[in-house]
């Protein structure tokens, strides 16, 4: 079943296109990550689909239905946002209490456990917190919540990376015994490649790229050996990213089937690039291939 549909949903506001034309499918009982670097619309997309903002134009449905203005499905729904915002004069435990109020799938005995590993002090005034308390505060809501879709918005500001790693366990523990639709938003891409099954990227409020993630595997790998030789070999090929050092040369290309043994066969080194490396490529790559159409736009005013 699919948990999340959207089809050419667009967010406009005077100065800037937050979406402009996104459709994706999202599968439920999946883990996707929602990448794409500062400003790129993966915020505003989690707004509009959990009914905080409105959409310019397009049609979204999540769990079969709009989420604007529909209660029965945004109880079904959680939100972690970046830099989540409490009332001062609460406690850390008066937060959690709400919470298990309003999510009807909440596991109060689990949300304990959290509250134990994590070490957040519940009795301490919110005002009082640190950034990384008040990041545990809204990672164990998100998981203690168990709702059906849950998003996670760069969920763990000011965290270690021991802290971080035990919320990626309990998030891929707890998502095994209960299976949930979860949207991760993270710049922490390569600490979470192993957890998503799914991933779009974002950038310019387009879909840059949406596939799961074993078909990234193979989507681009990067040979090294003498320049000449990497220059013959990348002819025709779509080059993402080279770099040259004397007589030597680096490339990541987008591969195409029997790329892999062609590149050995013509004695260069391969090695597989990662899911970060991937999406720092493609987005270097769309951001210069905008610099270049806008340079071009500027010419053709000024000409006439």
């Amino acid at each position: 079943m699919t948990a999340i549909v959207t089809q050419q949903l667009a967010k406009h506001y005077p100065e800037v296109r937050a979406l402009d034309g996104v459709s994706i499918a999202l599968e439920e009982h999946r883990i996707h990550g929602l990448l794409g670097r500062n400003g790129a619309g993966k915020t505003t997309l989690m707004q509009l689909l959990t009914g905080q903002v409105f959409a310019t134009s397009g049609s979204m449905q999540v769990l079969g239905a709009s989420p604007v203005e529909n209660a029965e499905v945004l109880a079904q729904t959680c939100f972690i946002q970046e830099s989540q915002k409490y009332p001062d004069t609460f406690r850390a435990i008066d937060v959690l209490r709400i919470a298990a109020g309003a999510y009807p799938h909440w596991d109060q005995a689990f949300a304990d456990q959290l509250v134990d590993e994590f070490r957040l002090p519940v009795k301490r005034m919110i005002k009082k917190l640190s950034r990384g308390q008040l990041s545990a505060i809204g990672i164990v809501i998100g998981l203690a919540s168990r709702a059906p879709i849950t998003f996670f918005d760069e969920p763990y500001l000011g965290l270690d990376a021991v802290a971080r790693r035990m919320f990626y366990d309990r998030l891929l523990a707890d998502f095994s015994e209960h299976p949930r639709t979860v949207v991760l938003s993270t710049h922490h891409i390569d600490e979470v490649a192993n957890l998503l099954e799914h991933v779009v990227i974002l950038d310019q409020g387009r879909v840059l790229l949406d596939a799961d993630t074993d078909e990234l595997h193979d989507a681009a790998i990067a040979v090294s050996g003498r320049a000449a030789d990497v220059d013959a070999f990348l002819t025709g090929r779509e080059v993402l990213d080279r770099t040259v050092l004397g007589t030597l040369a680096t490339a990541t290309f987008a591969t195409r089937p029997g790329d892999e043994r062609a590149a050995r066969d013509a004695g260069l080194d391969v090695t597989p690039v990662s899911l970060q490396a991937l999406f720092v490529h493609l987005t270097t790559a769309s951001a210069a291939a905008a610099a270049a159409t806008a340079s071009v736009s500027a010419t053709d005013v000024a000409n006439h």
